[in-house]
């Protein structure tokens, strides 16, 4: 028999780590080629991870809600034929010794500890030899620490700690990591709040995690800058709104304002190809394909599906794309690379009545546009005449290492020019 591992699959452009959400199988289950054995959480997506192999599962190297980086070993599987179990178990543990830094204590024991009571372990400087855990096997759990930190009697050295039992409360102690070079990456003490009666503690989600750890990354590792233009859609409301309900009938969805927006986006960054691009340390990136990100929440969560190569696609096109992923978002059914490859994000924010916001960047890209709620307001026109207008704030956040304000007034300048513009006469959906 020969042990296989199955390991942290990558799920996205710049995606580092992922969290196990739930196991779907058990130590001793029978798994087929492709059988799913977890759901990850990375970077705002769910995903399945198959099996690459048929057999039976040996061991769960990770926990459920255990965050680990891409690569590392999450589950090994007892397959048949190829090398004996002992040469296969050996090498695992060489893998995990150059994947994982090893606390001298575990080298001298041979102990095997998961990666994320490794972290924990090293960032509170837990002796784990003094500890005595709950898991199989007596096996020490991330759980098994977290109760020891948070009752305070934590094992440094000399004194044998007994781990809590499984019984007692424990408040979960939620770290954010700060996800720059290993040099300089330290975590951020949770802060100690007090609960009264009648709080109510909300356990955050691994999605919740990965959406506060790639807010965090984005805003320490990228300088942000801001800017608002104010852009006359008066054109557009009365373009869209004489063909809407026609176009509903015909096509079986709905012909949004933000289709005409995201169209007016993709145009533009074909214009400025500079917006299209990607700081990567010593180089910036100019990106080719012009695919764009489109935010879509849920009650709990945000996500950021992409529109593929957008300045290809016709207004009717990109409609249809805006509500198909909108749809998987909101029924759980999208993919990683329904995800993947975005190059520049917009944000529908004007649909909960927003008007004017300062959106975080969604790293690696260098920029975001915030498309706010389109109001009629009065307008002093060229004749001095006042007239009721539909008027919308076009808001963009900038990574100002890679992108200054001249190029982008003048993306922003494009953007209004063809939005002012759009009618039956120089727009078509088709």
């Amino acid at each position: 028999m020969v042990i296989e591992q199955i390991r942290m699959p990558q799920l996205g452009e710049s995606v580092t780590e992922g969290t196990i959400s739930k196991w779907l199988v058990s130590v001793g289950d029978k798994v087929n080629k492709y059988d799913p054995l977890a759901e990850i959480m990375t970077d705002k997506v769910n995903a399945e991870v198959p099996s690459s192999f048929a057999g039976t599962i040996k061991e769960l190297i990770a926990e459920d809600g255990d965050t680990l980086a891409v690569g590392e070993i999450i589950c090994t599987i007892e397959v048949e034929g190829g090398k004996t179990e002992e040469a296969a178990v050996s090498e695992q543990k060489t893998e995990m010794v150059e994947t994982v830094a090893v606390p001298p204590a575990e080298q001298g024991n041979k102990a095997r500890y998961s990666p994320a009571v490794l972290k924990i372990s090293q960032e509170h400087e837990i002796d784990l030899t003094q500890v005595t855990g709950t898991g199989a096997g007596g096996r020490i759990t991330r759980k098994d620490l977290l109760k020891l930190i948070d009752s305070g009697n934590i094992p440094r050295a000399g004194i044998k700690v007994e781990a809590p039992k499984q019984s007692e409360a424990v408040k979960e102690t939620v770290q954010v990591i700060s996800t720059q070079p290993a040099a300089t990456k330290q975590a951020a003490a949770a802060p100690n709040i007090p609960v009264a009666v009648g709080d109510i503690e909300i356990p955050v989600t691994g999605i919740r995690k990965a959406i506060a750890a790639n807010m965090l990354r984005s805003k320490h590792e990228a300088p942000h800058a801001w800017t608002m233009i104010e852009v006359d859609a008066t054109n557009l409301v009365e373009y869209r709104n004489s063909l809407k309900n026609e176009f509903k009938n015909k096509e079986g969805f709905n012909l949004t304002f933000f289709a005409f927006f995201v169209k007016a986006v993709a145009q533009a960054l074909k214009e400025f190809p500079q917006i299209n691009s990607m700081w990567a340390g010593d180089k910036i990136i100019l990106k080719k394909d012009i695919n764009i990100s489109i935010a879509v929440a849920t009650d709990d969560a945000l996500y950021v599906p992409v529109i593929k190569n957008a300045d290809e696609k016709t207004i009717k096109g990109i409609a249809r794309e805006i509500t198909d992923l909108a749809v998987k978002v909101r029924t759980g059914k999208l993919r990683s690379e329904d995800m993947q490859g975005g190059t520049f994000t917009v944000n529908n924010t004007g649909s909960f009545g927003s008007v004017q916001s300062m959106g975080i960047i969604n790293y690696p890209q260098a920029a975001i546009l915030q498309v706010e709620s389109i109001v009629k307001r009065p307008v002093i026109m060229n004749n001095n005449m006042i007239a009721v207008r539909d008027m919308v704030n076009l808001c963009m956040s900038l990574d100002h290492r890679v992108l200054d304000g001249l190029v982008c007034g003048r993306f922003l300048q494009r953007v209004k020019e063809i939005i002012e513009n759009t009618s039956e006469s120089t727009t078509s959906i088709y």
